[in-house]
């Protein structure tokens, strides 16, 4: 297998981003506060999925002010849908940070950017070397596959001796003059050529004259990871309860799935009509019960089966015995559709929920 200066295997790579890179809005204007909003919607979530939710995003809140005067409902919903609602609700509180205490400035090193609510190593180094041109290198799982290829590690890719081994490899190889180019351009390399499912595209690469696993052949074999672990699978009941056009919500607990967020009510297990009228006293024993599909929704580490029931009242009245009586232990609210559209954040395990009260 060849071998080649560090300066040239840098070289090598740049030279393939310049001409092969892929063009996205963040990367086009790469400000502190654009990086930075990127990165944090990036984690776990493809960036085909982003770019719409970026673009809505900066058009509502364009710069770290705009953020941090925000109310969090407003933020919340320009998320609705991406998910892992912790992200958005830490960069509100990341970005009162920067205007309290930095006087409205991002920091631009990544240990300090790692005082910010919501970052971590991975997200500062990123944002340090893209945004402010810090030389460090900001390793990703995409990263991590090209390392591992690269050099035939062996060893558990998710353990922290692999990223410690990983930060060394790239911290000897990253341009001192583009540092944020050359994080991308490995993380470019990881996603459209040292694909992590199916064959890796070895052909179009500028490092597979170095790859040891492209020389061996054993591109396949690497990264190593442990298996994963099945998901738990639990089994609820979606309760639409509704009067006209009012509904009934659920203030989701503050740990847990979801913490914090409105939802509809959900019963544990699959309930049927029958189960649910004897639920119910007799003074709501006029309304009418309706059973929708059930659906799943598939978290990271769990996955619910969702039974969706629909319960219409007859009046307000009804409509409150019948939350009362099923919906007791829990914090609800009450809202309007129009309201459930516009204002809330709904996370996108209800999806199937709205697409039935708006039907």
């Amino acid at each position: 297998m060849n071998q080649v200066p560090l300066q040239l295997d840098t070289e090598l790579l740049l030279q393939w981003y310049d001409t092969r890179r892929r063009i996205l809005p963040w990367r086009e204007d790469p400000t502190p506060y654009h990086v930075w909003i990127s990165e944090i919607m990036l984690q776990q979530t493809r960036v085909d999925a982003v770019i719409p939710y970026y673009e809505r995003f900066l058009a509502a809140l364009p710069d770290v002010k705009a953020l941090a005067e925000a109310e969090e409902e407003v933020c919340l919903k320009l998320w609705e849908g991406l998910g892992y609602y912790s992200r958005v609700r830490n960069m509100h509180k990341a970005a009162r940070q920067v205007m309290d205490d930095y006087g409205g400035r991002i920091p631009n090193t990544s240990k300090e950017l790692q005082n910010l609510a919501g970052i971590g190593r991975y997200t500062s180094e990123a944002i340090a070397s893209i945004a402010f041109g810090e030389a460090v290198p900001s390793v990703d799982g995409n990263l991590l596959r090209v390392y591992a290829r690269r050099t035939e590690y062996d060893g558990n890719i998710k353990s922290p001796q692999a990223l410690r081994d990983a930060e060394a490899f790239y911290s000897e190889r990253i341009s001192r003059d583009r540092p944020g180019d050359y994080n991308q351009a490995v993380m470019d390399l990881g996603a459209t050529v040292c694909l992590p499912n199916g064959d890796p595209l070895c052909g179009q690469c500028p490092w597979n004259r170095v790859c040891q696993a492209h020389s061996a052949g054993t591109e396949l074999c690497y990264p190593v990871a442990p298996p994963k672990k099945a998901r738990t699978v639990s089994q609820h009941t979606a309760v639409l309860l509704r009067f006209s056009d009012l509904v009934l919500l659920e203030h989701r607990p503050e740990e847990g799935l979801l913490s914090g967020l409105p939802g509809f009510p959900m019963l544990d297990g699959h309930w049927t009509e029958e189960k649910l009228r004897t639920a119910l006293p007799s003074a709501a024993s006029g309304l009418q019960i309706r059973t929708q599909k059930s659906y799943r929704h598939i978290f990271s580490h769990r996955e619910w089966e969702i039974q969706v029931m629909e319960i219409l009242c007859n009046s307000r009245k009804e409509f409150d015995t019948a939350a009362s009586a099923l919906f007791s232990g829990i914090r609800t609210m009450t809202a309007d559709v129009a309201e459930i559209r516009d204002r809330y954040s709904i996370p996108t395990a209800f999806r199937p929920c709205i697409q039935y009260l708006h039907e």
